[in-house]
């Protein structure tokens, strides 16, 4: 039988572990991942320009962002910033799974499952960007990642099924991430304070384009592990890189990369943005 006192007690005890959560350190580091964040899609995005306008050999994906970091003269600190931007972003998304995260939403199941999904997700980014920053391994393209787990899965009895159910998830979350990009969603997560009108219309028109070029991204990716599986062809998964530089060849040409690629800026940006005014 559940008391009052229970209930009073299991209160408190939310109440104490959402003020954690909402603490000032997890925001310095929620904000930090976020400015990290905008570091690498600016970078990607500059890359995928200049692959567009033939001026660069750069891989346009995280892998090739690491490296261009690193060949600058302040490489070295660059990357470690990012190392602790990024393992601020695996903490911060981690809290908010455990704790829930801020706004109604905030406690659902599904939503607990996503930020968990995300932590995992940075702290392989973190994880690579450290080992790069420590010389104790470079990071594999996106390339050779989505075609590495490809060939592992189709090796297994039902691979074929499970790369095509992925694929179509990517493409569904591409398509989701647009949709909620065009609609404009992501305003409940920003609280502007005392900004002007004209600083809240540009963050939101900077949020909707580079979320749209971002998911827009994830599809593509997606379409290509659908048609690995098709073809039973790991070498037909294709990583942010490929997926980009497959824009170059469409009927519109490198002008479509070009297109995405400042999308991509944009979403940099836009994380910037995101980190100043973010509700955390």
């Amino acid at each position: 039988m559940v008391t009052p006192a229970m209930r009073k007690g299991s209160a408190r005890a939310r109440m104490t572990t959402r003020r954690a959560a909402s603490s000032p350190a997890m925001s310095l580091l929620a904000r930090a991942g976020l400015t990290a964040r905008g570091v690498m899609y600016a970078l990607i995005g500059i890359i995928a320009i200049q692959i567009a306008l033939g001026s660069s050999r750069q891989q346009a994906d995280r892998t090739g962002a690491v490296r261009l970091v690193a060949s600058t003269p302040l490489g070295s600190l660059v990357l470690w910033l990012l190392v602790a931007g990024f393992a601020g972003m695996t903490l911060w998304r981690l809290s908010e799974a455990v704790w829930g995260a801020s706004g109604p939403d905030g406690h659902k199941a599904t939503q607990r499952l996503a930020n968990l999904g995300r932590a995992i997700f940075y702290a392989f980014v973190t994880w690579g960007i450290l080992k790069y920053a420590l010389g104790i391994g470079g990071r594999s393209s996106s390339d050779k990642q989505s075609q590495d787990l490809t060939a592992a899965a189709l090796k297994v009895k039902g691979g074929q099924a499970v790369v095509a159910i992925a694929g179509i998830v990517i493409v569904v979350a591409g398509l989701y991430v647009i949709y909620q990009a065009y609609r404009r969603k992501f305003r409940k997560n920003l609280r502007f304070g005392s900004a002007s009108p004209a600083t809240r219309r540009t963050v939101i028109r900077l949020g909707q384009i580079g979320g749209m070029a971002r998911g827009a991204v994830f599809a593509v990716v997606g379409i290509f592990l659908i048609i690995a599986a098709k073809d039973t062809n790991p070498r037909q998964a294709k990583g942010i890189d490929s997926a980009l530089r497959a824009l170059a060849h469409t009927p519109l040409g490198p002008w479509l990369l070009v297109v995405v690629a400042a999308g991509l800026v944009t979403f940099g940006i836009y994380s910037w943005c995101e980190a100043r005014w973010r509700a955390v």
